[in-house]
């Protein structure tokens, strides 16, 4: 099936297009009809399966409709939840990209930035409101925003919004909507949690689960390399100064290591910038601006960011650290390798880390490729790092992507 074949206005048809989609994801094709039938949905899907144009064309074309039927402006009538601010700058993009043509129009709002422009920017009238919980609480409590028109409720990314404690602001908001609504329930994991949440919310749910046996994408290659915790700073600017072209995203565990791996990198003439909680806002999107557009090739960033950075064509992740929670491994690889892209996850797995590198393992189901470093290597890539870091491309023949794969045997 194409997108050509879905009953949507012509405009809609018109900007998807131009965004160069033929056919519907998985997740795009299972969840497309459902919605524009006025079904609520449960959906399990991993990021990175286009889940966010799986309600976005549906929810942008039943508002169209309505406001081309009835000429005239009525509010807010979507509103799509999302835990972080990056998530909800992404999203927002994504709806103004799709709605290009049509007389729908969307606007993002989430906290880090003062509230003012927000709420003045919101007095111009909106029909799709894509918004953090904490920033939409605040603006309904306040008074500037009210949700008792909302048609179209959608959840996207909520089993991270639990994590991140949102909860009581969630049910709080809910008491804000009319019951008589369309709710939409986005999460990329299911559990006991999560499905009480999810089943507060819905109602006789078209449920939708995507569950590759694989979660870790077939177009992204895998493995680790054992390297003492001390020592990974050496490695990170091996792999970055062989690849220097290549847009290269770090995962690191605290924001404190997040500014001691991009300083470690300056030190040796590698320009890196950070992306993490206590980052102002301005800083955050300029930052996220630059990466994307590739005038700062390496960005180091903390879990709570993960999910929220969709960029295209990212070369390689790097889990500097390995993540405490085996799920965010997935989180953090499938930044790489989007679309028709090939992409690169390397690990650096220290001693004191094994126990997380098995539990990842047991996660995804299998083991993880070592990427097998000789010991020669390994002090010859901390001896050039020290003597001479500017002559990489000449000194080392073997670059650490393409070293032989090999099988770790399970103990």
């Amino acid at each position: 099936m194409k997108f050509d074949d879905y009953k949507i206005s012509e405009e809609l048809k018109e900007s998807i297009r131009k965004l160069g989609f033929k056919r519907p994801t998985d997740i795009q094709f299972k969840s497309i009809q459902p919605i524009l039938s006025g079904d609520d949905v449960l959906a399990i899907a991993q990021t990175g399966t286009g889940k966010t144009a799986a309600f976005a064309i549906p929810i942008i074309d039943m508002i169209h409709h309505r406001k081309k039927e009835q000429r005239r402006e009525d509010g807010i009538r979507a509103v799509v939840m999302v835990p972080t601010r990056e998530l909800a700058i992404q999203i927002t993009e994504v709806f103004n990209a799709l709605e290009e043509g049509t007389l729908v129009r969307t606007f993002g709002v989430f906290g880090g930035v003062e509230q003012n422009p927000q709420i003045a920017e919101l007095e111009k009238g909106f029909d799709i409101m894509i918004a953090t919980p904490g920033r939409l609480f605040d603006l309904v409590s306040q008074g500037y925003l009210r949700l008792h028109r909302i048609n179209y409720l959608v959840l996207d990314e909520a089993d991270h919004m639990l994590d991140l404690g949102f909860i009581h602001d969630i049910r709080q908001l809910i008491a804000h909507l009319p019951k008589n609504r369309q709710t939409l329930f986005f999460s990329a994991t299911i559990d006991k949690e999560i499905k009480k949440l999810a089943y507060s919310l819905v109602s006789k749910p078209f449920r939708i689960q995507i569950s590759p046996k694989d979660p870790v994408s077939k177009n992204v290659n895998h493995k680790v390399a054992f390297v003492e915790m001390d020592d990974k700073r050496y490695f990170l600017e091996r792999l970055i100064s062989e690849n220097p072209e290549a847009k290269i995203l770090v995962f690191v565990r605290t924001k404190v290591r997040a500014e001691r791996v991009a300083k470690a990198m300056e030190r040796v003439g590698i320009a890196a910038k950070t992306i993490h909680g206590d980052k102002e806002q301005k800083d955050r999107t300029q930052v996220m601006s630059d990466f994307k557009a590739g005038r700062i090739k390496t960005l180091v960033a903390t879990d709570v960011s993960a999910r929220g950075i969709d960029v295209d064509q990212v070369e390689f992740v790097v889990n500097y650290d390995l993540p405490d929670q085996a799920e965010n491994y997935v989180h953090r690889v499938g930044r790489t390798g989007r679309g028709n892209h090939r992409g690169f996850a390397i690990s650096f797995c220290a001693k004191e880390e094994l126990p997380l590198l098995k539990a990842i393992e047991t996660y995804i189901g299998k083991p993880v490729y070592v990427n097998e470093i000789t010991r020669d290597e390994y002090f010859t890539t901390k001896d050039l790092s020290e003597e001479n870091p500017a002559d990489w491309q000449s000194l080392m023949k073997k670059p650490l992507e393409v070293h032989k794969k090999k099988k770790r045997k399970k103990s």
